[in-house]
């Protein structure tokens, strides 16, 4: 049993209900895992914090009352440990598989706990969530992420009544820019407007690139006259910046609405201020219309 949880890729940790590291066994790959091997004989209560030594009794706890196989997702550092240079400079995400062993292990009860460094894994994934929820141009969410906010928004409005207001708008007279310019020029500003949506919009507020040259804004916990004056804000700002940054005169027109009783969809209040957008644009543009 020794030689085979030796050739194991993660580490294994023979652990006592008192927090004693019994053995460790395996995980030799030191691009992934620390040499544990010194810590067999001492307690996690001398090696870590003691919050964090808390954690992993209370999961080691666990384990033994169950019986059965414990998965747990932690994360790791140097402020975890006592002492300086003892442990991982960056912080490492493990997944750690909890079995309780059917024998007592000098006299205690105790478990083997498998730890994998999931850390690039779960990069990798969070890459590749980015990339499905993000527009490339701008780095602004995309449609798909702009409609699963809207949908929770939506279920939290019917549950709590907690208010979310919309603002949509675009870019005045985008084609002729394109037209006269280049469609890097069209880029540029599209990329400019991401940016002040960034800088002048709250850290609460979700920002979308809806498609286009047209732009959403999810305002949670806002209500429609707030959300008008913080969209008027921006209306005002773009033509400065376009100005200042881009050496081009452009303004944009939007529309804002907020949730009410009868929406049964978050398409609703996109449709509202899809015509708000609209009736912007027919009373002459450079203006933001609540609906």
């Amino acid at each position: 049993m020794s030689s085979i949880l030796s050739s194991l890729p993660d580490p294994a940790f023979i652990l006592t209900r008192s927090g004693r590291y019994a053995a460790v066994f395996g995980g030799k790959d030191v691009r992934h895992y620390h040499d544990g091997s010194g810590l067999v004989g001492l307690n996690m209560f001398d090696v870590l914090k003691e919050e964090k030594a808390r954690w992993f009794a209370n999961e080691i706890e666990k384990a033994l009352q169950s019986g059965v196989l414990h998965i747990v997702e932690y994360e790791l550092s140097g402020s975890d440990v006592k002492g300086v240079g003892d442990g991982p400079g960056e912080i490492i995400t493990f997944e750690g598989r909890v079995q309780a062993l059917g024998f007592p292990v000098d006299g205690e009860e105790a478990v083997v706990w498998v730890a994998s460094n999931i850390t690039e894994k779960n990069e990798v994934q969070h890459k590749l969530r980015l990339l499905s929820e993000t527009d490339a141009l701008t780095g602004l969410y995309n449609r798909r992420k702009l409609i699963e906010t809207l949908d929770d928004r939506l279920a939290i409005f019917e549950r709590e009544r907690d208010q979310t207001s919309v603002l949509v708008f675009d870019l005045d007279n985008f084609k002729r820019l394109n037209d006269e310019m280049g469609h890097h020029a069209g880029d540029a500003a599209l990329v400019e407007i991401a940016r002040l949506c960034r800088q002048n919009l709250r850290q609460s507020d979700v920002i979308a690139r809806f498609g286009g040259d047209e732009f959403v804004v999810v305002m949670p916990g806002t209500r429609k006259p707030d959300a008008l004056e913080i969209a008027e804000q921006l209306r005002k700002n773009v033509p400065i910046t376009f100005r200042q940054n881009l050496r081009y005169e452009s303004t944009i027109s939007g529309g804002v609405s907020e949730f009410g009783t009868p929406d049964r969809f978050s398409s609703d209040i996109l449709k509202r201020a899809d015509e708000g957008l609209y009736l912007s644009k027919r009373a002459g543009r450079n203006r933001v219309s609540a609906l």
